[in-house]
């Protein structure tokens, strides 16, 4: 946790005067795409959507949502049931670097919230949990606005259970 703090805060020192340079005038991005999230134990699906402003050529802002569309079968005591995802969401940091016109790589950091939902037998259970959330990817525009992203980000969840989550997503990305 101190080593995601320290990161943020050398990553806010760099990016402040960069911010300052192009705030009024940010590159607004969008994306939707599928984005598999893997516990180790289950393995889940969602839909996710995000909204990303950079204010400089290295360093942005982005906020994401995502809803579950695929569950996990689970078997407790020998009672079936499902573990499905309820719904996330967050905001990053981001700082990217262009590889070239149509290429650049990310990193980023940020913090969100997860809901999870248990049903066995008819008994439901719901676990939501806070989260220090770290990541990487790629962004290849097709064109100067369309292109696909790949990225992988894992979930250091906060609460008394701890545990992480990966997700790995590949979306639909546009330019505004």
């Amino acid at each position: 946790m101190r080593n995601v703090l320290l990161a943020t805060a050398a990553l806010t020192l760099i990016a402040g005067p960069a911010m300052a340079q192009s705030f009024n005038d940010p590159q607004w991005t969008g994306s939707v795409g599928y984005t598999h999230l893997d516990s180790g134990d289950e393995s889940l699906g969602a839909v996710t959507g995000r909204v990303g402003a950079k204010v400089s050529q290295y360093i942005g802002v982005e906020a994401e949502a995502s809803f579950g569309v695929k569950d996990e079968d689970i078997t407790v005591a020998g009672v079936d049931g499902t573990v499905e995802h309820d719904y996330d969401a967050a905001v990053y940091a981001v700082a990217s670097v262009p590889v070239s016109p149509n290429l650049e790589l990310f990193g980023r950091v940020g913090y969100g919230t997860t809901s999870i939902k248990a049903d066995v037998a008819g008994f439901t259970a719901e676990e939501d949990g806070e989260s220090v959330n770290y990541g990487a990817g790629a962004n290849y525009f097709f064109d100067g606005q369309n292109g696909v992203r790949a990225d992988w980000t894992r979930r250091d969840f906060q609460d008394d259970a701890g545990g992480e989550i990966d997700t790995y997503g590949l979306s639909f990305v546009r330019r505004f």
